[in-house]
């Protein structure tokens, strides 16, 4: 009966770490991630070379960086994918509050690199986004409070983590960054749901985020530009949306030819925010498809094991970590080709960036490991849990 309800499992008394680890994971997940990397570095070897030139920097400089930040990524994703969901909850709240005093650093010694943004730490060598690694560490005290929340006297958890999903969107709104400050009440709302909220409590909750997003339009110049742009019934052709646009129009089905590309010479950000319109132009369509397939691979196949799942928080910290995933690559390709306002936001192991891809795979390593068949008790164990 047990095997019927919640499939076979896998796992062996005694068996070595990695075989135990090999035979659990979800290796279609694995090998998408994989997919999505070798994309990114070949899309980089056209994307990052007119920056390079510009900089007076070999060809390949940010190719080669971004093979390095690729293998540091996927070593960290490979070890936390080996972790309980208890370890994962540590590192996840640890990671948290590291990232958020960073955050809280960031009107001191923050810097804008000229973007109009206070998003980065410099650190000479190089820089790091707080708020990339702050995504899963929240998703993880997030579930942790949910699940905390359904024990018998437990805390109340669910009002726990409303407080701290608002925290984290103010500050990420005054940065302003409100991409990821969506991203992040996105994912709170996502979860919320999975953990039993009563739908009108959520109703409310995305009311409070349309009167905080007319309040940002009257407020903040930064978020007034970006939305009275998109709304414009023609594109400015000096915006990078006009190129990006173009660029994925000229791509057509089968694109221009691989290097034969021309957005990647007049788009500042054709690397990182914009990479899916080179990949358009050069590639074309059938390439956006496959990424798009990659993505969608990877929620799916997760959010089905995570049917299988009793355990609170790993159900809870994994439809979070999912559904933040496909969101945001979602947000940067919708971004590219005009159906949502400009955000700044990358797509994951595609864009180049030491913080996105490093995070992207702390939180995709996070997932593997709650995606990971284990054993779910006896029948008998549940029916007594649910009287």
């Amino acid at each position: 009966m047990t095997e019927m309800v919640f499939g076979t499992t896998p796992v062996r008394a005694g068996d070595p770490i990695l075989p135990r680890w090999w035979r659990t994971l979800d290796k279609w997940a694995l090998a998408c991630v994989l997919g999505l990397f070798a994309v990114g570095l070949l899309l980089g070897l056209a994307a990052s070379v007119p920056l390079a030139e510009k900089n007076n920097l070999p060809r390949f400089y940010y190719v080669q960086r971004q093979a390095v930040f690729g293998v540091l990524a996927l070593i960290v994703m490979l070890v936390m994918s080996m972790m309980s969901p208890r370890q994962i909850r540590r590192i996840g709240v640890l990671g948290f509050v590291i990232s958020f005093a960073a955050i809280l650093a960031l009107p001191v010694i923050g810097t804008d690199f000229g973007k109009g943004a206070t998003r980065w730490l410099s650190l000479g060598f190089v820089s790091v986004q707080p708020s990339e690694f702050l995504k899963p560490g929240f998703v993880a005290l997030c579930a942790w409070f949910m699940a905390a929340s359904q024990e018998v006297g437990g805390p109340p958890g669910k009002l726990y983590s409303f407080f701290a999903a608002m925290c984290i969107v103010l500050l990420l709104a005054l940065q302003p960054d409100f991409g990821q400050a969506s991203l992040v009440l996105f994912s709170w709302l996502v979860m919320y749901f999975v953990a039993g909220s009563p739908v009108i409590l959520m109703v409310g909750v995305a009311g409070l985020a349309g009167i905080g997003g007319v309040a940002a339009y009257n407020m903040s110049e930064h978020f007034a530009r970006r939305i009275n742009s998109f709304l414009e019934s023609e594109i400015d052709a000096n915006t990078q949306i006009y190129f990006a646009t173009n660029a994925i129009q000229e791509g057509r089905f089968f694109g221009v030819g691989v290097g034969e590309g021309q957005v990647k010479w007049s788009l500042p950000d054709a690397h990182t925010d914009f990479i899916i319109a080179v990949a358009a132009e050069e590639y074309g369509l059938v390439m956006v498809l496959l990424v798009i397939l990659l993505y969608a691979t990877i929620v799916v196949r997760s959010l089905l094991r995570l049917l299988k799942e009793r355990d609170p928080f790993a159900r809870i910290a994994g439809t979070g970590l999912a559904c933040a995933l496909g969101v945001q690559a979602l947000i940067n390709m919708g971004v590219a080709v005009r159906l949502l306002p400009a955000k700044g936001m990358t797509l994951p192991f595609v864009s180049y960036g030491g913080s996105s891809v490093i995070a992207s795979g702390i939180a995709v390593g996070m997932l593997l490991a709650l995606t990971r068949t284990r054993p779910q008790g006896e029948f008998a164990e549940i029916l007594r849990r649910g009287r």
